[in-house]
């Protein structure tokens, strides 16, 4: 019997190959609304929390803002009384896989990148960074969809993931008439970042995100506004379930979102999501050829 270790793309690779440098922080006693200002300026989806000594103690994330809307706090309350705390850190000379079974396992989106000599923050690595190390590495292949020298070696039908592979079948979406809480009670049941609005007939007419949310309760809109309120203007940026990761990515990617929702032959017909995270998750690129091409036979009884 023949005994098969398989490897993926991360294999090998360490956490400072793919974590930012730059890390976006705001102190404990900072307003939940500077906190809000900082994360749409430097569009990032959390902030590290220092106290007076400029040592971390907590993060404060999209999610917590809009779980102080949802119960009402008041915008001027200072972030140390929502933040999560502490922070989870990893080295830069961790691997991308232990640290992508660390955020699994702790269940959260981020890991803070600790220095040794002197011990501080030196970068952060999110789910959107993994993402992007992996499609600089499927761009780059000599079997990439983009690369025009490629060898056609590969049956794309057969060897490359597609949406439906990898997204996340179940669809959570609210009429345009619910309310701002129970759009916030959806995102946090379901552990999403945006969910899709409908119109009255039942078709997408768009999509709340958290972004969304903290903008209106930075605006002072009433969490008991309708959906309508704040639902941003254009199309729902959706694929096709057929379609291959790569071509999703890269949609993402370009359209500056975190995740896309796939339909069935209509683009009224939406069946999953994909997201960033879903892409990280997949760990081996954009095709089979990153796994097959790392499969080593271990021994044979």
């Amino acid at each position: 019997m023949s005994i098969v270790v398989q490897q993926n793309t991360l294999g090998g690779l360490p956490v400072r190959d793919a974590m930012r440098m730059e890390v976006v922080h705001t102190s404990a006693t900072a307003s939940i609304q500077t906190a809000v200002r900082l994360l749409l300026k430097h569009k990032v989806n959390a902030l590290l929390v220092t106290d007076s000594d400029d040592q971390p103690v907590g993060v404060v994330s999209k999610t917590d803002i809009v779980g102080a809307y949802y119960a009402s706090l008041p915008a001027e309350y200072s972030v140390q009384n929502i933040m999560m705390a502490p922070p989870i850190f990893c080295s830069s000379d961790d691997l991308l896989e232990s640290a992508l079974d660390m955020m699994r396992s702790a269940s959260v989106y981020r890991l803070y990148v600790m220095g040794k000599v002197p011990a501080r923050v030196i970068g952060v690595l999110a789910y959107p960074d993994i993402v992007g190390l992996l499609y600089r590495y499927c761009h780059d292949c000599e079997n990439s969809l983009l690369n025009k020298k490629r060898a056609h070696k590969l049956d794309d039908a057969s060897t490359r993931f597609r949406l439906r592979d990898a997204m996340t079948s179940s669809v959570t979406s609210f009429p345009e008439d619910a309310d701002l809480l129970q759009i916030m009670e959806g995102l946090s049941a379901y552990r999403f970042g945006a969910v899709l609005i409908m119109n009255w007939s039942g078709a997408p007419r768009g999509v709340i995100s958290k972004t969304d949310l903290i903008r209106a309760y930075a605006r002072g809109v009433p969490a008991q506004e309708p959906a309508r309120a704040i639902l941003p203007a254009g199309h729902v940026i959706s694929s096709d379930e057929e379609d291959f990761v790569e071509d999703a990515i890269r949609k993402m990617i370009f359209s500056g979102v975190h995740r896309l929702f796939v339909y069935r032959k209509n683009k009224e017909r939406i069946v999953g999501v994909f997201s960033l995270s879903n892409a990280a998750r997949l760990r081996s690129g954009s095709c089979h050829a990153c796994v097959s091409s790392r499969i080593r036979v271990a021994g044979d009884t």
